[in-house]
């Protein structure tokens, strides 16, 4: 990486790996939530 980013480009990558993490942790939060009402505690 010889190029630094411009703030514009590197709030753009900020934010797809925010949503990317968010997203990821929804889908594990959800799998837990039907574990446990599919399976009971």
């Amino acid at each position: 990486m010889t190029n630094p980013r411009d703030p514009r480009q590197q709030g753009r990558a900020n934010l797809r790996l925010a949503l990317v993490l968010a997203s990821v942790a929804l889908v594990f939060f959800a799998g837990f939530v039907a574990k446990i009402v599919l399976f009971g505690r």
